[in-house]
């Protein structure tokens, strides 16, 4: 398909240790927190568990499943005082695990991956600060069904313990490529026929606008939007059509819409 004009406007043995369990984390490893989190490394063997930390307190239906599933994989946990957990955050639900890093990957993969699906979609992070953000996005491109996301390594949040908390945990069933350059990413993406819909105010109405695929969507942050020349690489621009008195909408909801609207085309 000929492009038309770019945009029309502008496992081990288990030990269930005693609350004096040294809580002091090694090095190289990463520490999720969460219910939800926790559960989703399990379930998923993305990632390698050192150990679970279970505070005394903590009960329930999840915790319940957590702790059969160290059983099964041979995971060692510790419950612990409950105060030995806040020092890794105050929002631990009760439950942390000491995990290997969140492996990234080539932009390759993820274009390959999406290629071999029935709708392929990427989606590119441009200026996304907020960790919280990065979470609820990330948790929006699972349950819309891209096949990965694309995030620089400046100007952006990292990976980490809070992204994967606001993520639920998101954050382990979805590939993730660290790239030096956007714009580099924006071209290799384009040399593989995906179309680049960029996502900023003031634009068509994506409800209204024919999309062609395959496509990979662009998010910038709500108060500066996408960078000068990302949205210059834009074959398309798109917005959501909104009432006037609000300026915009989160860029965490506005994915979630957008992505759904995609997944309708």
């Amino acid at each position: 398909m000929n492009k038309k004009n770019k945009y029309s406007k502008p496992p081990r043995r288990i030990n269930q240790s005693t609350a004096q369990e040294n809580t002091d984390t090694s090095p190289n490893t990463s520490i999720v927190y969460g219910r939800n989190p926790v559960l989703e490394i399990l379930k998923s063997s993305t990632r390698s568990i050192n150990k679970i930390y279970i505070s005394q307190t903590a009960h329930g239906a999840k915790i319940n499943e957590i702790v059969q599933l160290a059983k099964q994989k041979g995971i060692a946990f510790h419950c612990v005082n409950p105060d030995k957990l806040d020092k890794f955050s105050e929002d631990s639900q009760g439950i942390i695990a000491e995990v290997s890093p969140k492996e990234y990957v080539e932009p390759e993969e993820i274009i390959s991956k999406a290629l071999a699906s029935q709708n392929p979609l990427i989606v590119l992070l441009c200026g996304i600060y907020d960790p919280h953000n990065l979470g609820a996005i990330i948790r929006n491109c699972v349950a819309f069904g891209a096949s990965g996301v694309i995030i620089p390594k400046w100007h952006s949040a990292a990976i980490n313990e809070t992204v994967a908390k606001a993520s639920a945990g998101a954050v382990e069933h979805i590939l993730i490529s660290l790239v030096s350059n956007l714009n580099n990413a924006i071209a290799l993406l384009k040399k593989n026929n995906f179309w680049i819909v960029g996502a900023e105010n003031g634009y068509d109405d994506i409800s209204q606008t024919n999309i062609p695929s395959p496509r990979a969507l662009v998010m910038g942050n709500e108060s500066e939007g996408l960078g000068k020349l990302v949205k210059k690489n834009c074959d398309i621009i798109i917005s959501i059509a909104q009432k006037e008195n609000i300026s915009s909408l989160n860029v965490s909801c506005a994915s979630a819409i957008i992505l759904y609207e995609l997944t309708k085309k």
